[in-house]
């Protein structure tokens, strides 16, 4: 039977190696930590769910609902309450609703109306074609202006990546805004004229997609997932090397070695780094062997960032905090990255009478403020929420969990990361990679990842 070894049960190690197996393939997942799941991890006390990384999933694809179906998960999906729709974004000091419609877009008091009247303008800007590669930054002042980037999209920008909007590529890190100008010209023609393509494709813009959990937090989706997998995945088993064999690859880890026809690497990039890569097919000459270096994948911006969960009685917030939560963008001097209203979007998130907030800390923002201790991080976290909800009391839950290294930034230049795992899977044959660092920072770039690279190798194993 042809085995295949993955690397890394995050989320898209999990999902390929679920595909794989259930495709007939003796699979072996490897993980380096004591747990499976990646920064997916929920922990329930006292009445309380705090997620400890992402709150929720964007289903921008078919291939995400498709897992959810096949793992048996449909009973113990929750979708978000659609009174959670709302979203605000903070300016003035205070978190102001995004509007939801043209009308409400020419009437909210967010933008000046010399910002209103550069979005109106937008479709009458012409596209740049001269192939220089921009960041998001300067695509926004470009097509629209320097308010609709420092009050809008910078405090996007912090949802998704927790990054700089000065340093994000535009083609890598929003590759949908850039086909927008590309094919249409503009990004408001392409959201209009380009409906019938996304839904040919049967995907989704992320700003319109679905977004769902389960019954006890994200948690429980690699937890299914890791069940099906049994004694086939290992855990504190971190791989230091892989060594190509003739029929494959030779993965080293503690416990030993193991001989496997093909290898799906699925972890970070700085540890990919930290990878001894060798070969004695990867050189002309016969009987040498080449190791392959990877230390440039340490290059890659892995800003920290910290969850915040507070749990508050209801009549302590003065906002009612019943959408899905709030930006900030860096000009309006808060601490924070933003705060979803994680008791407002599912059941089961609080006792009664009581909210969860969940808030962001750090990132390419505030670096330093990622790696406070949990007490700090409470106090700085407080702090905001006492102006921006009108927070009147401590909070009766508090949880924090940093992440020293936690979101990938596709930072301008980041095509030639791209183009280097291109060619070490043309230097190496039946050595792949996928996840966060290749195909998408979301959970549901990372699901739809372990999906392909699931098909992928199933296409080229024949049954």
């Amino acid at each position: 039977m042809k085995s295949i070894a993955i690397i890394g049960a995050g989320i898209t190690g999990l999902t390929a190696a679920f595909y794989l197996k259930r495709a007939g393939l003796a699979v072996t997942v490897y993980e380096g930590s004591h747990r499976p799941g990646g920064v997916i991890q929920t922990l329930r006390k006292d009445g309380f769910l705090a997620e400890f990384g992402p709150n929720t999933i964007l289903e921008t694809s078919p291939k995400i609902a498709q897992l959810i179906r096949d793992a048996g998960l449909e009973s113990r999906k929750l979708t978000t309450d659609p009174r959670a729709e709302a979203r605000f974004v903070v300016r003035y000091g205070r978190p102001i609703e995004m509007p939801g419609s043209p009308l409400s877009f020419l009437t909210t008091p967010l933008f000046t109306t010399k910002a209103k009247l550069a979005v109106l303008r937008e479709p009458f800007i012409r596209p740049r074609r001269d192939g220089v590669e921009e960041s998001i930054g300067q695509f926004v002042v470009r097509r629209f202006n320097q308010e609709f980037l420092d009050h809008a999209i910078d405090a996007l920008v912090a949802g998704i990546y927790a990054g700089d909007p000065y340093q994000l590529s535009l083609p890598h890190a929003f590759p949908k805004l850039k086909a927008l100008e590309d094919n249409y010209g503009s990004m408001i023609k392409g959201q209009i004229f380009g409906a019938r393509a996304r839904k040919k494709s049967g995907e989704v813009a992320k700003d319109r997609a679905a977004k769902f959990s389960f019954d006890e937090g994200l948690q429980v989706l690699p937890d299914t997932l890791a069940a099906q997998l049994g004694d086939a995945l290992k855990l504190n088993s971190p791989v230091s090397k892989l060594s190509q064999t003739g029929s494959g690859w030779r993965v080293a880890t503690p416990g030993g070695a193991a001989d496997f026809n093909k290898v799906i690497y699925c972890g970070t990039a700085h540890q990919l780094a930290k990878l001894e890569l060798e070969g004695s097919r990867l050189t002309a000459a016969e009987g040498a062997v080449t190791k392959l270096d990877l230390s440039e994948f340490a290059e890659i911006s892995y800003p920290p960032v910290a969850a915040v969960v507070l749990g508050f009685r209801r009549e302590a917030v003065a906002h009612p905090s019943c959408g899905f939560g709030m930006l900030i963008p860096k000009i309006e001097g808060f601490k924070i990255l933003g705060t979803i209203f994680s008791s407002a979007l599912f059941p089961g998130r609080a006792p009664a009478d009581h909210i969860t907030l969940t808030s962001y800390i750090g990132g390419a923002r505030y670096p330093e403020l990622g790696l406070l201790p949990p007490d700090k991080l409470v106090a700085a976290t407080l702090a905001d929420l006492r102006v921006l909800l009108g927070v009147k009391s401590n909070p009766v839950f508090t949880h924090t969990k940093s992440w020293p290294q936690a979101i990938p930034q596709y930072n301008v230049g980041y095509g030639r990361y791209r183009q280097r795992l291109q060619d070490l899977e043309s230097a190496a044959p039946n050595l792949f990679f996928a996840g966060h660092y290749r195909d998408g920072v979301s959970l549901g770039d990372s699901i739809v990842s372990g999906v392909n690279i699931a098909e992928r190798l199933g296409k080229l194993i024949p049954a």
